[in-house]
This record gives structure tokens, C-alpha cells and sequence, in this order.
């Protein structure tokens, strides 16, 4: 079920938080780092991260092999 820790120990609930932490930090430094290149002034406010998370699943799940293990 997503929403659930996959996760049954302490640690390794722990491990997951600190992993969607993560992944929420990087994809906001994205963003502000795609907005500090666009010419057009653009609200920080006006951002969506769930636009952000979905362009981002998109190009993993299309690019397979992006990534290094």
C-alpha cells in the first residue's frame, strides 16, 4: 500500500523517512535551479512540487538506465 513504510523495523522505517526526505530536498533544488535559469521572472509560490514529481517519474521510468546502481 503506498503511504505505508514497506518497512517493519524502527531502522528501517528511519532509513525510508530519510530517503523521501531526501528525494523531497533534491527535487526542490531542482526546481528553484530550473527557475533561477528561466528568464522570465517566476513566484516560487506559483511552483508545483506534485508537477515536479510526476515530470521526474516520467523521466526514470522512460529513461531506464539513467542511473547508476
Amino acid at each position: 500500500m503506498e503511504g505505508f513504510p514497506a518497512s517493519k523495523t524502527p531502522d528501517g522505517i528511519r532509513q525510508e523517512t530519510y530517503a523521501q526526505l531526501l528525494v523531497h530536498h533534491a527535487l526542490r533544488a531542482l526546481m528553484a535551479e530550473a527557475v533561477a535559469q528561466d528568464v522570465r521572472p517566476v513566484d516560487c509560490d506559483r511552483l508545483s512540487f506534485t508537477a515536479a514529481l510526476r515530470a521526474a517519474r516520467r523521466t526514470v521510468t522512460c529513461t531506464p538506465g539513467i542511473f547508476t546502481p
